[in-house]
Formats: C-alpha cells, sequence, structure tokens
C-alpha cells in the first residue's frame, strides 16, 4: 500500500540503479542478440492455455481467446465490478465479530472493546488453509478451512470513533492524516482500538454448498495484534547476540517481543503454516520533545529505516505519528510507542522497540495456542512478502522478499536444510527447522543481462568493514540488512512489493509499483525504470506514476541458486500515454502501479491487483488476468522520454507483448480502494480478493457533524449498516461454476 510516508526515501547508498545496468547490458551485442531471438515459449507448449501463445502483440489459440471471459470496463462505480457470468459476496468487513457476545458492528465508532476480537482493518495480503476431519492441515479442499487476511494500517482510523480521531479527548484537535498530531494525550480506548486493527485475523469458514460463511464462535477463530506476544527465533550461534539487540523493558532477555504491525504482504510455507509481513511500521514510533538523546549507531540504525531518531524540536507542535505513545506515561501498552532513552539502559524503556518489528512473523493457523515466531534469520526491512519457490524433495527451499521503499532491494533466503515432504502438517515445528538457519541474499543486476545473489555475511569485508554502519556481528547483519544491503552493492530497485513463483516453470515475478514524480525526468531517471514522461491527464505530474513488473530466472532453476537471468515482464501505462506505454495497453488493459501479484495452481493465470492514483481520476484499483510466458521471451526496446522541453532515451528488457488476448482486467473495485489480497480453492472455482480502504479519500470531521463519505461500500451492496466503508473480503465465483478465468 502506498502512503505518502512510505515515500521517504531511507537508501542514501551509492549502489548502482537498476536503469544504470539495464543501459550497459544493452550495450552488449551477446545478450541483445540473445534477448532479440527469444527463449519462446516451446517449453509451455504442454501447457494447454499456454500452446500458441507466442511472443506477438495479440498472439493466442485461433480462437483468440486465450482467457475466457471479456474484460471488463474502466469504473467509477462505488460498487465491484466483474465480468458477466460473475458474482461476489462479502465474506467479512473490518469490525465483525469472531464471537457471539460481542455487539455487531454499528458502523459509527460506538463499540466499546478493544477490537482485539473482531475483524481488523485494511485487509491486505491472506491464505487459505483447509481442515480434514480429523482438525489437521490438508492440501485437499474440504468444507471446512481457515482463512488469515493481514491488517495493514490504521490510516483510515477516524472511521473508528464517533467522531473521527482525537487528542486529549476534545473535538477540534484532530488528527490530520499522514500529517501528524496536536501533541497532547490522547484518548486510551481509541488508541487500542487502532493498535488492534493491525496484524491478522483468523477466521474459520464452512461451505455449504457454493456458499462460503465465516464462523462465529469458532475454537479456531484468533486475532494476532499489535499487542500479541511473539517468540524470536534465529541462527542458534547468533541467537544471543540478537536477542541482545532486541532488550527491552517488556523483555529485558530479548527473548520476546510483543505485536505484529502494518502486516501488509504474506506467504505460505509448504508445511502448512502462515507468513505474516511486517512492512512499512516505522512510522508509529515517536521521540517526544524533551527527550534524550540516543547513541550514534542506533541513530544511523534508525535513519536507514524511517524511525524517529532526533526529538522533536522544543518549539514544535505535531509529530508525524498517530500519537499511541500519549495515552499513559506508565502504561506500557502505550509507552512502548515512546522511543526515547529515557532509562539508564535499554532494559529499562523502549529505545530498541523499533528492532522488534520489521520481519516475517510465522503462525500456525491450526493451532490457536500456538505463539507467532519472528523469523530474525530473513532479515529485517520493510516485508512486502515471502514467497517460496517450487518445493523438492532434498533440496533447499528459497522465499523471495522484496523492500517496499523507493531505492530498496530485493532479498532471498535460502533455508540450511532440504525439503522434506513429511514435513508437511509439523507447523511451527517445521517452521522452526527451515527458517531458522540459511543463508539471507540480496540481489544485484549485472550488465551482461545475468543478476547475483549477494549472501549477506559479516564474514564479507565489504561488511565487516562497512563504514556507514559499523557491524558487530551477525546478529547485527540481520536485524540490519538493510545496511548489510548498501555495503555489497545490492542494485537499487524501484519499491519491491508483492513477489509470486510461476508453478509452471519456478520462475520469480516481483511487483514494482511507481515512483516519485520528483525522482523522474529525461535525464535524471530512478534506477528502477527507464521511463520518464508526463502523467496525460496531470493527475500525478511528471515522473514515473505507472510502475512495472519484473521477472527472474534462477540458474539452472535451483532455489539455492547465485546467479539468475532477468527482463521486464510488463510495464503499466494508460492506453493514450504514447510513447510510455510500452507495453502496448489498450482500454481493455491499461492499468497502472501494479502492487499485488499472485499465480494460480489451478489455471496458472497471473493476477496482478494495483494500489493506484495516477488514473483513479479514471477507472477506480483494479485487478487483471495476465497469462505469463517465460524470461526472454521478448526484446530490447527504447523508451522515448520527454517532461516539457526535455527529452531523452533510456533502452531496456522487455517480455513478449501480451495483447488482450493475454491480458485483460477482471475486475474494478468502489471508490478509493486498493486490490489487494487473493488466493483460490484448489480446484479454481472460488477466489477470494481483498477491497481495502474504500473510501480512504473521505477526510476528517474537522468542524463537520458527519463524514463527507467518499463511498460508502459494502452496505451499499447490502452488507451490514449503512453508513462508513469498510475493508473486506469477498469472495468471487461463476454462475456455471466453471474454473474462474478460463
Amino acid at each position: 500500500m502506498s502512503h505518502p510516508d512510505d515515500d521517504v526515501v531511507c537508501n542514501t547508498s551509492n549502489n548502482p540503479h537498476f536503469q544504470d545496468i539495464i543501459e550497459s547490458t544493452l550495450q552488449n551485442p551477446a545478450r541483445r542478440n540473445l534477448i532479440r531471438g527469444g527463449i519462446g515459449l516451446a517449453a509451455l507448449s504442454t501447457v494447454p492455455f499456454l500452446a500458441a501463445c507466442g511472443g506477438g502483440d495479440d498472439d493466442g489459440p485461433p480462437d483468440g481467446k486465450a482467457l475466457g471471459f471479456d474484460s471488463v470496463g474502466k469504473s467509477l462505480l462505488d460498487n465491484v465490478v466483474l465480468p458477466a457470468g460473475y458474482t461476489y459476496q462479502v465474506l467479512h468487513a473490518t469490525g465483525d465479530r469472531l464471537d457471539k457476545n460481542l455487539t455487531p458492528y454499528s458502523n459509527a465508532g460506538a463499540e466499546a472493546d478493544d477490537w482485539s476480537r473482531r475483524v481488523g482493518d485494511h485487509h491486505d495480503g491472506m491464505d487459505i488453509f483447509y481442515i480434514d476431519r480429523k482438525g489437521r492441515f490438508t492440501t485437499k479442499e474440504t468444507d471446512r478451512a481457515v482463512l488469515c487476511v493481514n491488517h495493514e494500517s490504521s490510516a483510515d482510523a477516524h472511521f473508528f470513533h464517533p467522531r473521527g480521531q482525537t487528542s486529549g479527548g476534545q473535538d477540534g484537535k484532530k488528527f490530520s492524516q499522514f500529517g501528524g498530531w496536536d501533541l497532547g494525550e490522547r484518548p486510551e480506548l481509541e488508541v487500542l482500538k487502532e493498535i488492534n486493527h493491525h496484524g491478522v485475523s483468523v477466521v474459520e469458514l464452512t461451505k455449504k454448498g457454493s456458499t462460503w460463511s465465516y464462523k462465529l464462535d469458532s475454537t479456531y477463530n484468533r486475532r494476532v495484534t499489535a499487542q500479541s506476544p511473539m517468540k524470536i527465533a534465529g541462527p542458534a550461534a547468533h541467537l544471543k547476540d540478537i536477542q541482545a539487540l532486541l532488550v527491552t523493558q517488556f523483555d529485558p532477555t530479548g527473548a520476546t517481543s510483543r505485536g505484529t504491525l502494518n502486516n501488509c504482504g504474506h506467504g505460505k510455507t509448504p508445511w502448512g503454516t502462515y507468513l505474516t509481513c511486517e512492512e512499512n511500521w516505522a512510522a508509529y514510533f515517536q521521540m517526544p520533545k524533551g527527550s534524550n538523546p540516543i547513541d550514534t549507531k542506533l541513530s544511523a540504525s534508525r535513519a536507514r529505516y524511517g524511525v524517529a531518531r532526533t526529538p522533536i524540536a522544543e518549539a514544535a507542535t505535531s509529530a508525524s505519528t498517530q500519537g499511541w505513545y500519549t495515552p499513559s506515561d506508565s502504561d506500557d501498552r502505550f509507552t512502548r510507542w515512546n522511543v526515547a532513552a529515557w532509562g539508564a539502559n535499554a532494559a529499562e524503556d523502549f529505545r530498541n522497540e523499533p528492532n522488534t518489528f520489521g520481519y516475517i512473523v510465522e503462525m500456525d493457523p491450526l493451532d490457536p495456542k500456538s505463539t507467532p515466531v519472528k523469523r530474525v534469520a530473513m532479515g529485517r526491512f520493510a516485508h512486502e512478502g515471502a514467497v517460496c519457490s517450487i518445493p523438492q524433495p532434498g533440496k533447499p527451499l528459497a522465499f523471495y522478499m522484496g523492500c517496499d521503499s523507493r531505492n530498496e532491494y530485493i532479498y532471498k533466503f535460502v533455508s540450511a536444510a532440504k525439503w522434506t515432504p513429511a514435513d508437511e502438517g509439523r507447523g511451527l515445528a517445521a517452521g522452526d527447522k527451515y527458517l531458522n538457519e540459511g543463508q539471507l541474499f540480496a540481489a544485484k543486476f549485472h550488465a551482461d543481462g545475468t543478476g547475483e545473489w549477494l549472501e549477506l555475511s559479516i564474514k564479507d569485508p565489504r561488511i565487516s568493514g562497512y563504514a556507514a554502519y559499523p557491524f558487530a556481528n551477525q546478529a547485527d547483519v540481520l536485524v540490519n540488512a538493510r545496511h548489510a544491503a548498501d555495503a555489497v552493492g545490492a542494485t537499487k530497485m524501484d519499491r519491491p512489493e508483492w513477489g509470486a513463483v510461476n508453478p509452471k516453470n519456478g520462475e520469480v515475478y516481483i511487483t514494482l509499483t511507481n515512483n516519485a514524480a520528483s525522482l523522474r525526468s529525461p535525464t535524471t531517471v530512478d534506477a528502477a525504470n527507464p521511463r520518464a514522461y508526463e502523467d496525460i491527464d496531470g493527475r500525478r505530474g511528471t515522473g514515473n506514476p505507472n510502475g512495472h513488473i519484473i521477472r527472474f530466472k534462477e540458474d539452472r532453476s535451483l532455489a539455492s541458486a547465485t546467479k539468475f537471468t532477468w527482463d521486464i515482464f510488463l510495464f503499466g501505462a494508460e492506453e493514450d500515454a504514447g510513447d510510455a506505454n510500452l507495453s502496448k495497453l489498450t482500454d481493455k488493459n491499461a492499468f497502472s502501479s501494479p502492487d499485488g501479484l499472485w499465480f494460480s495452481p489451478a489455471s496458472g493465470i497471473c493476477w496482478i491487483q494495483t494500489d493506484d492514483g495516477a488514473m483513479t481520476d479514471e477507472s477506480h484499483c483494479m485487478m487483471l488476468a495476465a497469462i505469463p510466458g517465460e524470461v526472454g521471451d521478448g526484446g530490447p526496446v527504447t523508451a522515448q522520454n520527454r517532461i516539457g522541453s526535455v527529452t531523452g532515451t533510456q533502452k531496456t528488457f522487455m517480455g513478449a507483448l501480451l495483447g488482450e488476448a493475454r491480458l485483460r482486467r477482471f475486475l474494478v473495485g468502489p471508490a478509493g480502494c486498493e486490490i489487494t489480497g487473493v488466493t483460490e480453492s484448489p480446484d479454481g472455482k472460488a477466489m477470494f480478493v481483498n477491497i481495502q480502504h474504500p473510501g480512504e479519500g473521505t477526510p476528517a470531521l474537522g468542524a463537520a457533524s458527519a463524514f463527507d463519505l467518499e463511498s460508502e461500500w459494502p452496505a451499499n451492496q447490502g452488507y451490514g449498516t449503512a453508513g462508513r466503508p469498510r475493508s473486506a473480503t469477498i469472495v468471487i465465483t461463476r454462475k456455471d461454476g466453471r474454473v474462474i478465468g478460463l
């Protein structure tokens, strides 16, 4: 999800930009000829819906329909729009209760409970886990399942309180969305609601016929929030050093922590557990004015992650924070968000509290009594997903991860343990085996069109001798992975967000959502994108507001490979964007700002979801279906860039043009929303999709007595009490009961 706070650039290293590498790569005749010839799709010709899909502009089967639905048009309706023959139902929405003893959601901010047993807000990544007759995890579809749904943010928290967010319990001292608080004591219950909106909702689902519903009072129903107990786990040889960096007043040993925050993308393990990813968590911490300074090294660590690192000036009246630290000076549910060094040492305050966030958190969805585990070996950064390689018995597993900020990196964790299918269903014990011991890498893209994975190890003299941040040991490398990736010279990318692995060939796709206009010009382009252009309708000014998707293939298709090849799968653009429309999109498949990404195991379709602000004057955010090829099936292209009178060119590798037969718009959401999170039933006949923050543009109340609502979905479609918009999970099916998309 893109918030203004996410646009803070924390990477000031001199590492090469992706665009620098693209340009020099295309000067290599051998690589240029390889791409021009293309690898082709011969290896995939046995896959029915991919056969006959070549690299032409509109290639497809003889009937011209590689996808089995007509593209939906752009939409500004306050509803979910689907192709003819498809329907949806709302499964659950923000505020829905998990227990019957709670009151139904008022949709007016009237709840007197702390939301720890209600569905959270900002639905994001999710996955489904089926339950067999003995209550165990199974990969086969049954009529009982558990759905895990991430909750990313409380940015729309003004909807959860009667008159929006307040400071000091008084209307008139209002929170300015993304701008900060008028400093003062916030009401305790408001803050608790906002804290508990983060995390994960785990709910039992039941299926009758083709209809899914969630079950009240299920023993599986569970909320994991920003206050839930967590275990800290990592490599055995470095665990004590890791824990030393996580020491707080809550746990002076650093062996445990509290809560998970900003849960965005996700992952699902081969053994049947859920991975929730802590994304842009840094802005919730604050050092109030009058705070003691922190030491130089901790300040350098915080700076690289965008955490408050100096006190607010004495004259300041506001802070870029939710003000969660303000309700109490002694209750550690609130003082933990004050990260000043106000104690004699780290065990007497919460100066290290930011070090307890930024991880992959593993949960066992079928064991509600289990404690989630933060897997430190997988690195600490703004995690936007953890997608697993195709498991192969007797070989290590790889988990691919993006760091969701501008100019950040793509990472990979490779397990030391080799996959054993008998570990399926072993829960967190299997996680201890595969996710605590292994190697962490950052990606570097080379000029010859290949790339390599750079291990983040204290044994590398570039890390052990890194001047900008003096690493003490391997634990320090894992907890400060961004600094380590800087040190080894990883390639800066453009907001790496969701990842997905093509189940047909194991190739990895990563969305690069967009970049700020201030960093784009024909002469000074961002490293991650070759385009610099003016948005036709002027909605986002100049730069590269539309984003793209990169993909890469591991050497010999091995998860443990240290080398890979790459190209760019698809460029977002409005169809009338002229030279900026490198993928030749039309009004049937134009899109902007790809974010969510997922491959259907049943159909093989690559589903693309958007978090956009560039073309939302023409259409709300959307989801598209794409038929993928493989790395190298396209060729080199040149972007003709122009902003005003300034012109320039940039060259890049691009995958085969998809055309309308292979890329179609499938869904458009309600006003102000983001489309994010998708999973399916194993047979591909039921698709679960999240609609995040409809009505996000609704302003805070100010002096008004009622919200000027941008959206009223889903209540305007008959779900719940009328009024304020709500994030929700929907279930999509075909009226004829067939596989979705084909």
